[in-house]
């Protein structure tokens, strides 16, 4: 399984991301830490979250998911072992979001406190600001790198225009430049990245975090009637699959899974890493069970044939 590099940052890390926000949402501290433990004993390195997961629950204010992972990283000693990406910019309270340089340098102490860290690997925008300039993000970045509190930046849910203006900007000013997008992207959502933002990411060189990479669930082939709908807090999100293409990627990933004595989630997680231009996939897992799929998409290596047949049954 070799390491990949996020974008031109020299950050290498294995083809994977495990998704942060089931940590203080789905699953209490003592499973996080079992669940991080088995992820890097298993030679896993990279971990995303951001600084809002996860306020939609109840009784929740944000910053949840980092403090979990920063009492793991104090408890385990494994700080030197993984590569942290978090994220700024969704609202964490009144008047407490966007991307100004304000707010930045307010927002990632907090991150650095809640992570107990004295660095984050790759600080990313959450969203785009269009409220404030483009310039003074990227500017603030650059102090934050130039303190040594982050070491490389990276953008999520930007469009093409706006990240290509960005890189444009910081190419002219020489002010950190993203190094990678985090769009959502997987077998069922696939024509928003392919058209516009793949290309750009290819033209510069910009590492590719995908996430939904099992469009919520639905990839994993537990869904398949609404019957299932009940299976999980996030069945009720899964009608919108529920269509003659979505089953036709149900039926192509079964097809696979056998080929390979895999399973259906494995198999969707291992197209994205097979498609060229991707860094690595996000997925999570609420048990030390479901990693196991996790493990075993890295280790895939999907013929071409398979890889044609899962694009031919999710062509859109």
């Amino acid at each position: 399984m070799e390491k990949r590099e996020i974008g031109r940052s020299g950050i290498k890390v294995h083809p994977f991301a495990f998704g942060g926000n089931v940590f203080g949402w789905t699953i209490d501290e003592k499973t996080s830490f079992e669940i991080l433990d088995a992820f890097v004993d298993n030679g896993l390195d990279f971990i995303d979250t951001a600084d809002v997961y996860s306020a939609w629950k109840p009784g929740n204010k944000g910053g949840e998911s980092e403090t979990i992972i920063g009492n793991w990283l104090k408890k385990s000693g494994k700080r030197d072992k993984v590569v942290i990406a978090t994220k700024v910019g969704k609202e964490m309270g009144p008047g407490l979001k966007g991307l100004s340089k304000e707010y930045i340098t307010k927002a990632v102490e907090a991150s650095l406190t809640r992570l107990k860290t004295d660095y984050i690997d790759l600080y990313q925008s959450h969203d785009d600001d269009t409220s404030t300039p483009l310039a003074e993000t990227l500017e603030t970045y650059t102090d934050l790198v130039n303190q040594g509190k982050v070491r490389t930046i990276g953008a999520s849910n930007y469009s093409a225009d706006r990240l290509k203006q960005a890189l444009e900007i910081s190419d002219t000013t020489g002010f950190a430049q993203y190094q990678c997008l985090q769009p959502e992207y997987n077998l069922y959502t696939r024509e928003g990245y392919e058209k516009e933002l793949e290309p750009l990411c290819k033209e510069y060189n910009i590492g590719v975090i995908t996430y939904f990479s099992l469009a919520s669930g639905f990839l994993t082939g537990k869904y398949r009637s609404e019957a299932d709908l009940d299976k999980s807090q996030r069945g009720g999100g899964m009608k919108k699959y529920m269509n003659e293409r979505g089953f036709r990627i149900l039926k192509a990933l079964d097809e696979v899974a056998a080929e390979y004595s895999s399973t259906p989630a494995s198999v969707a997680l291992a197209w994205v890493i097979a498609r060229p231009g991707i860094t690595a996939p996000i997925a999570s897992a609420t048990s030390t069970k479901q990693l196991k799929d996790i493990f075993a998409a890295t280790q895939l290596n999907l013929s071409k044939g398979s890889v044609e047949l899962l694009n031919e049954a999710s062509h859109y």
